[in-house]
């Protein structure tokens, strides 16, 4: 774990009482580096400066203006003098925030600009400034035409692009940090280019937020790593209460798609517990506002209290560690090797920002195709009603891709919402049979969930064309059937069908996929709760079925009748009678083990809806907690080696 050290000469920077522009308060400081011609550094730090109480408008407040001092050690900083003040009316009532970057041989400051007091919303907005020497400021610009705050220049072009990284909402929450890119410095402040822009905000946004009472702001410009760039931002827990709790964290995006992230802190590498930031202008804050790295070392600059500017350090490469997800491996349970959850779990959280799935992200259905997995997920936001949404993964654990907008919507009666609740498309199971992607899922009107069936073209699916056939009930009236598959194959010359009535799981075969006019899934039941074991109460399908050269591996889920836990095992049908089980484990392979399979609607779960193979792997996805969507691994040869060994019936 990374250790955070605070430099003992805290504070860096405190309120001069013989400047009267900054005799009040000088606090979130941002740093820029260059090399002298002698091969020398000198830093340089702006920093937001508040003076004595002044008539500005009419009204009288504490101006807040931008000011610089310089370092030779980025500790000691000297030379402090005022650089950038208001000007303009969008900027009259205050330059707050600064985030200086280098690019191209300019400085840009991005600063937070007041146009009325006491601000609201409307009146706080991004501005710019341009300056070559850092000595007189050239060009000044409002840059968003909404409210938003900390904004900052990455220092570099990806992939030709300039790309910068701000808060959007930060003064109507939830707020959200977003990545813009542009073809030319211009398209900063031009106000069509930001309209496009937030015309479909949901697009650019780095979900972040784990809470729809907790905020976000970005906090240093972004710092180039060896495992990517690396951001330091602002995450206050509890923002919408009196307890607010105020934290640095770190996350990592992609060098080449910075809209991809590969991974953050899971707590705050700082909170406020030293006095200069428990007491100040704005008591227990901390805010991350600058950072510089060398020879991996980092230094994290940042504001106490609103009153001063301090550093922090720490380890690059530890940090960068602590970020980066790793697997974990599991230990069996009695005994019996399981699933590995991954570290890294879970892999989709809900997003506050986007209102469809801003409650819950929940039992993933998955399927390999094109070199990498496909995940439709279950996504539930404040109306309670169950939608699809897709992501992918490369390598099965990190999400290389996340839609911003849902895949599937309810579009049938049968589906619609009756009265408030639940309602929805819920528990989605994918299987390619031939150039068609079939998908079994719960159709559920509020009142009585049944099993729909809807299909796409292959090509269709994989270019994101959603172009879905309209869905039909294959289950019968009145009765709540769920948790359903279709077999990727037909058996003896029948299509087969996996469902739950009951408690129990059931087969059918049937001639075509005609259904309607009486004519629904039924069959018979082939597997029961087992008494006095850890699936008693009732069992149901988990992901789609398998294939394998022992059988169809079929993975259920079963609840027990005293815990009533959720837990995944495994069976083993006969490939040409599927209600023949002929091989099934005693013991779960999955069973609730890591904090978020107990922290969510429904604790102690572990639902899985999809499972793929890659390189002698098995990737099963599903639902933690009823709240989130994780991964677990084993490795497959074994897995079935030990599965058929499991005789059934046992002698």
């Amino acid at each position: 774990m990374v250790s955070i050290d605070r430099f003992s000469g805290n504070p860096l920077l405190s309120p001069d009482p013989k400047k009267n522009w900054e005799s009040e308060a000088v606090f979130n400081g941002c740093v820029v580096e260059e090399k002298n011609a002698d091969g020398s550094f000198v830093q340089h730090m702006l920093y937001r400066a508040m003076g004595k109480a002044q008539n500005v408008g009419g009204i009288n407040l504490e101006l807040s203006t931008i000011g610089i001092a310089d370092s030779i050690d980025r500790m000691h900083f000297q030379n402090r003098r005022q650089l950038i003040v208001p000007q303009n009316d969008w900027e009259k009532y205050g330059c707050e925030d600064p985030r200086i970057t280098k690019f191209e041989g300019k400085y840009y400051v991005f600063y937070t600009a007041l146009s009325k007091f006491p601000p609201d919303a409307d009146s706080i907005k991004v501005a710019v400034a341009v300056t070559t020497n850092l000595s007189r400021i050239e060009e000044k610009h409002i840059v968003t035409p909404f409210n938003a705050k900390a904004m900052a220049l990455f220092p570099e072009r990806i992939d030709g692009k300039i790309a910068a990284i701000l808060t959007v909402h930060t003064d109507l929450p939830p707020a959200k940090i977003g990545i813009a890119l542009f073809d030319e410095i211009s398209q900063i402040w031009d106000r069509k280019y930001w309209e496009r822009w937030y015309g479909d905000l949901d697009h650019h946004v780095i979900p972040l937020l784990r809470s729809i009472n907790d905020h976000v702001e970005v906090g240093a410009p972004p710092i180039k790593t060896s495992e990517g760039w690396l951001i330091l931002y602002c995450y206050i827990r509890n923002y919408m209460t009196y307890h607010k709790i105020f934290g640095i964290e770190g996350l990592l995006l992609d060098l080449h798609d910075i809209r991809k992230r590969l991974g953050r802190t899971r707590k705050p590498l700082l909170i406020p517990e030293k006095d200069y930031e428990l007491y100040g202008k704005v008591a227990n804050v901390i805010f991350p506002s600058g950072a510089l790295a060398s020879n991996n070392h980092l230094g994290i600059y940042y504001g106490a209290a609103d009153n001063t500017c301090c550093l922090a350090t720490c380890n690059l490469d530890t940090l960068l560690s602590d970020i980066r997800p790793k697997s974990r491996r599991r230990q069996a349970y009695l005994g019996l090797k399981i699933f590995e959850p991954y570290m890294g779990n879970p892999i989709l959280k809900p997003i506050p920002e986007h209102d469809w799935e801003s409650k819950y992200t929940l039992n993933p259905a998955a399927i390999f195709l094109d070199c990498k997995v496909h995940i439709l997920y279950r996504a539930m936001g404040k109306d309670d009603t169950s939608v699809l949404g897709y992501a992918s993964s490369r390598n099965g654990f990190i999400i290389d891709e996340r839609l911003s907008e849902p895949v599937y919507v309810p579009r049938e009666s049968f589906e619609k919402k009756t009265h408030p609740g639940f309602s929805g498309c819920e528990d989605p199971r994918l299987t390619e049979i031939g150039d068609r992607i079939y998908m079994c899922y719960t159709a559920y009107d509020g009142v009585i969930a049944r099993i729909a069936l809807t299909s796409i073209t292959t090509e269709d699916f994989v270019n994101h064309r959603w172009n879905w056939e309209k869905p039909i009930l294959i289950s019968p009236p009145g009765e709540f059937d769920k948790d359903a598959t279709i077999f990727p194959e037909k058996i003896n010359g029948k299509y087969a069908f996996i469902h739950r009535l009951q408690s129990s799981i059931w087969i059918d075969y049937v001639d075509d996929l005609k259904f309607g006019r009486n004519r629904f899934l039924g069959g018979k039941a082939f597997m029961h709760p087992r008494p006095d074991k850890w699936d008693s109460d009732k069992i149901g399908l988990g992901p789609q079925i398998l294939k394998t050269q022992y059988g169809w591996l079929m993975i259920y889920h079963g609840v027990g009748k005293n815990d009533k836990k959720y837990r995944m095992g495994a069976v083993l049908l006969d490939l040409q009678d599927p209600s023949k089980i002929i091989a099934w484990m005693d013991d779960p392979v999955l069973e609730p083990l890591t904090k978020s399979d107990y922290q969510g609607l429904r604790p102690g779960t572990v639902f899985a809806c999809g499972a793929v193979v890659v390189d002698n792997e098995l990737f099963m996805y599903y639902g933690a907690a009823d709240q989130y969507s994780s991964v677990a691994k084993i490795n497959y040869p074994k897995f079935l080696n030990e599965l058929k060994a499991a005789i059934y019936p046992a002698s």
